[in-house]
């Protein structure tokens, strides 16, 4: 069972896949920023593909690569040539301009109703995706958050350290903001359109305080919130972009989240 007192559980790729949720008229939206994910981009794009056409959802993934020097958007070029521009949206940027500006530029091209957010290094599995949308429709949530942290959930790859820091970032916002969630920092969720719009115009913070004050504004704004649990596994490829600053960035900005609220 998980934190919201649902009994919705995760499958892996050894386990019984679960049955398909239905579909009707539904479409979702994967907004997919990146940034140096040139090796990634092509397998967890070829995992949503997958995922969400063995579970028969209608679907897009936007891409919105903020000028990355590696050339993460030539592999998206071509990933659009492979699998249709029906399918892949390509939304460029001219650098690094931030998490929610990123989701906001991404938001302006979605056709769907509903829209996952999700990181594109492979940490979200997208065989979670039928998870996230059966419990949307279980309770009509505005918005369904992966969670870590709750029976079923799970974190692979991470030293002790790792873990002993997002077990602690958690419990310091989740002490002085009381959001009601168990997994405040993690990004893998499903939003009704409208209400990612809404929270993202509310929101103040950038980078890794951003998901967790989207959060935060959900709850002021009275959007109703399901929990599904995830295993988050750590990069394949490429270097975590978090260090020092980011940790740092992270303190004062749940400080300067608890004064505003």
């Amino acid at each position: 069972m998980n934190a919201s007192g649902s009994n919705t559980t995760a499958y892996s790729s050894s386990s019984k896949q679960p049955a398909r949720p239905p579909s009707g008229s539904r479409r979702y939206s994967v907004l997919l920023p990146t940034y140096n994910e040139r090796q990634n981009l092509p397998i967890i794009t070829w995992l949503l593909v997958k995922a969400f056409e063995e579970a028969k959802l209608d679907y897009e993934i936007i891409i919105i690569d903020d000028n990355s020097p590696d050339n993460t958007i030539e592999v998206a070029r071509q990933l659009q040539k492979t699998f249709g521009e029906d399918r892949i949206l390509l939304r460029p940027r001219p650098g690094k301009l931030g998490l929610g500006t990123a989701y906001m530029h991404g938001i302006q091209s979605a056709t769907g109703d509903f829209v996952f957010i999700m990181d594109a290094d492979m940490s979200h599995h997208p065989q979670f995706i039928p998870a996230f949308v059966r419990k949307q429709m279980e309770g009509n949530y505005d918005v369904v958050t992966g969670t870590r942290y709750a029976h079923g959930g799970g974190v692979h790859g991470w030293n002790l350290r790792r873990k002993l820091t997002s077990r602690g970032a958690n419990f310091l916002a989740d002490t002085l903001l009381t959001p009601g969630v168990s997994d405040l920092t993690g990004s893998f969720r499903l939003y009704k359109k409208d209400a990612l719009a809404a929270m993202i115009r509310a929101t103040k913070s950038k980078g890794y305080v951003f998901q967790m004050e989207m959060m935060v504004r959900a709850r002021q704004m009275g959007f109703k919130i399901g929990e599904v649990p995830i295993t988050f596994v750590d990069r394949v490829f490429g270097e975590s972009k978090l260090g020092a600053d980011e940790i740092v960035g992270y303190l004062k900005g749940v400080w300067n989240l608890f004064l505003d609220i």
